[in-house]
């Protein structure tokens, strides 16, 4: 779902873009979710888009 996110918002400068994506994670989705997705990213984020790591990184 984060790389479905980031591909909507990928025409947009890249910091602009994580910054997009971080804002939409923070108020869409559940806190579980984003725990999760925060563990993903800690274990090597195989397969998300650089952009939701990028907001992955503003998140924290």
């Amino acid at each position: 779902m984060a790389n479905d996110i980031a591909r909507n918002l990928g025409h947009l400068p890249q910091e602009r873009a994580a910054e997009e994506i971080a804002g939409h994670i923070g108020r869409f989705w559940d806190p579980r979710m984003r725990a999760r997705l925060d563990a993903y990213v800690d274990a090597g984020a195989d397969g998300l888009d650089p952009l939701v790591v990028a907001a992955v990184k503003l998140l924290r």
